[in-house]
């Protein structure tokens, strides 16, 4: 006997739920005035010196007149939004469903919860004035990627994408430098496209000259 066809099981009706998560996410990220949003390891540790300068960099951010999003979780992303808090600033955490449950830090004052990555990821770059890209692993590595990309190829606006730690970073830089500007994989003025930094007063500093161009 033939199974009874249910429609609502197939793809296309998923497409309901990522209308859902689009409309969400556009209604209540619209509203939040200039945003940074900032990246980094969910395994960095409270007292890490990039714990303490993500929360630094998202509070003096914050009482520039910044909103903070991140991705909801601990680590890098809970530094953020610490440090937004702090400052009374608006404090933004965009988590994602996965099969290991991801719980909101406790630091999140406007929280959106996300079934789909790619939907989740739009709203990272949509209403954000700049990237703050601290140390971390694949997941950071995506979304450094994936901004400087939607520049290179005018897919959006370009703005500030920083990657905070010279040191931890200097490994990628030498081998895009090496191997893909050397082998012509890249051209020269899209390392233009990011900026590195070690401060949260540097980060401010980019930012604000870049936006007073």
């Amino acid at each position: 006997m033939l199974k009874k066809y249910d429609f609502t099981t197939e793809d296309p009706w998923r497409i309901f739920r990522i209308m859902s998560e689009f409309v969400d996410g556009f209604d209540e990220l619209s509203r939040i005035g200039p945003a940074v949003t900032v990246f980094g390891s969910a395994r960095t540790k409270p007292g890490d010196k990039y714990y303490n300068l993500a929360e630094k960099t998202a509070e003096l951010l914050s009482k520039k007149g910044f909103s903070i999003i991140t991705g909801a979780g601990p680590g890098i992303m809970e530094a953020a939004n610490k440090g937004a808090k702090k400052a009374k600033g608006v404090s933004i955490g965009l988590n994602i469903q996965m099969p290991v449950d991801q719980k909101a830090n406790r630091f999140v004052t406007k929280l959106l919860d996300f079934r789909y990555f790619f939907c989740r990821k739009v709203m990272f770059v949509k209403y954000a004035k700049a990237s703050v890209i601290f140390p971390g692993g694949y997941g950071t590595m995506d979304e450094f990627f994936e901004s400087i990309t939607l520049i290179q190829t005018k897919r959006i606006q370009r703005f500030p994408v920083i990657l905070v730690g010279k040191e931890y970073w200097k490994g990628l830089m030498g081998w895009i430098k090496k191997d893909m500007l050397e082998e012509d994989r890249i051209e020269k003025k899209d390392l233009g496209i990011f900026h590195i930094a070690d401060t949260a007063e540097d980060i401010l500093r980019i930012i604000n000259d870049f936006y007073s161009k």
